[in-house]
């Protein structure tokens, strides 16, 4: 009895020390799988002064250690905390503006900004040597002389070669390739690993990539892109494959795309319908059918929706992201009066919606609004609501001023 009990006392403690390790093991995987988990975002106080005052589509890292921007068409990317640029890529066109870096967006949760970049293909006409098969004349048609033969049973036809020729094939005058910038630690000097991912061939000559949404959970990127005569969605998946989501004369106004399950918000307009609806692929939900409700983001699990009358926003609602209901209830969570036009938009960290422009912050928290006035010539705020941006010309550079937003109340 006593040896039986020793072995069961171990196995007990074999289980329990098993199961200390698994859950571990767990706590690490989700860490790295899911690093959004953290309960507080990252905000910094500095001052960095950056060359040149033409800045352009200002964007932070979600560690707010390095600033992204185009200056004179060159995109660059600053380290803010040893206050020298560290890459930048260039136009292959100096007039030419549809060329070069159109678009780049940071990861919501790391250093890595992905970036497209078009260039003029080299191999857009190419020349193919056609091969048909030889002509071949039937029996009826043949001569008596090509009619005999020793079995008289046997089919007999004339085939006659043709000489093979060459045509002209028109591909894409463009090529646009998807990179991935990785940054290390702002204090770590290794450059930035410039990784190409694919070539997207599928957008249209001189299109412009209007907004870029990603779905980190599901590795998806959606992006719009607007040419002279039509407006396309498309879809890029971890496979590299790339597809196109619109209906046929659909209008995007604005989209975003769930943290989670991969679903994509749009407000959708064809002809004077406007519908707001969530998208799984091909297949499609409305989730409202008032004309002035917009999608205003999405943030743990919630999708917000903001209505707007006569450019201004004056009530947010809420609905569960990911629910199958068609036309679901949408929760009130704030009214009031906001301006809504030529403002910038975002979901913050702690679900606050922030609406603001270069010289004052609307900020929604838990229904109560309050303002933020902004100084300085520009003005930003960070994708997750923590930071504010600003940016003063001081003579041929430009003074970057970071501080916490809520500091500022």
């Amino acid at each position: 009895m006593r040896k039986l009990r020793i072995i069961l006392v171990w196995t007990l403690v074999s289980l329990f020390l098993q199961g200390g390790a698994y859950s571990l093991l767990n706590n690490k995987i989700r860490g790295v799988m899911a690093p959004l988990a953290a309960s507080e975002p990252i905000t910094l106080n500095l001052t960095a002064t950056i060359p040149g005052t033409n800045l352009e589509n200002i964007q932070i890292s979600y560690a707010k250690d390095y600033l992204a921007y185009t200056e004179n068409g060159t995109f660059k990317i600053f380290n803010l905390i040893q206050g020298k640029q560290v890459f930048e890529k260039k136009s292959p066109s100096n007039t030419d503006k549809t060329l070069g870096v159109l678009t780049y967006h940071w990861l919501p949760d790391r250093n890595t900004l992905l970036y497209f970049y078009t260039k003029k293909n080299p191999n857009e006409v190419t020349t193919v040597t056609v091969y048909p098969k030889s002509k071949v004349t039937p029996k009826q048609n043949l001569t008596p002389d090509e009619l005999k033969t020793e079995d008289p049973n046997q089919t007999i036809e004339k085939v006659v070669p043709v000489k093979p020729w060459t045509e002209k094939r028109y591909g894409n005058p463009q090529i646009t390739e998807l990179y991935s910038l990785e940054l290390p630690e702002s204090n770590d000097d290794t450059p930035p690993d410039d990784r190409f991912n694919q070539t997207i061939d599928k957008l249209p000559k001189g299109g412009k990539i209007e907004n870029v949404v990603f779905s980190t959970s599901s590795n998806l990127i959606y992006l719009t892109v607007k040419s002279e005569s039509t407006q396309l969605l498309m879809e890029i998946d971890v496979m590299k494959n790339v597809r196109t989501l619109n209906k046929s004369g659909e209008a995007i106004d604005n989209m975003a795309a769930s943290d989670r399950n991969g679903t994509l918000y749009i407000d959708s307009k064809i002809g004077n319908t406007r519908k707001l609806i969530a998208l799984n692929g091909n297949k499609r939900r409305v989730i409202s059918n008032k004309s002035n409700d917009r999608i205003l983001g999405i943030r743990d699990g919630k999708v917000y929706i903001g209505e707007v009358i006569n450019n201004e926003l004056i009530k947010i609602k809420t609905t569960s992201d990911g629910s199958e209901l068609t036309n679901p209830s949408l929760k009130t969570e704030w009214e009031g009066i906001i301006p809504f036009q030529n403002v910038r938009m975002l979901i913050g960290l702690k679900g606050q919606v922030v609406v603001y422009d270069n010289q004052i912050a609307y900020i929604v928290t838990d229904g109560q609004m309050k303002e933020i006035k902004f100084v300085g010539v520009e003005n930003y705020v960070s994708v997750d609501g923590a930071e504010h941006i600003q940016l003063n010309q001081q003579g041929n550079s430009t003074l970057v001023e970071l501080k916490p937003l809520k500091s500022e109340q």
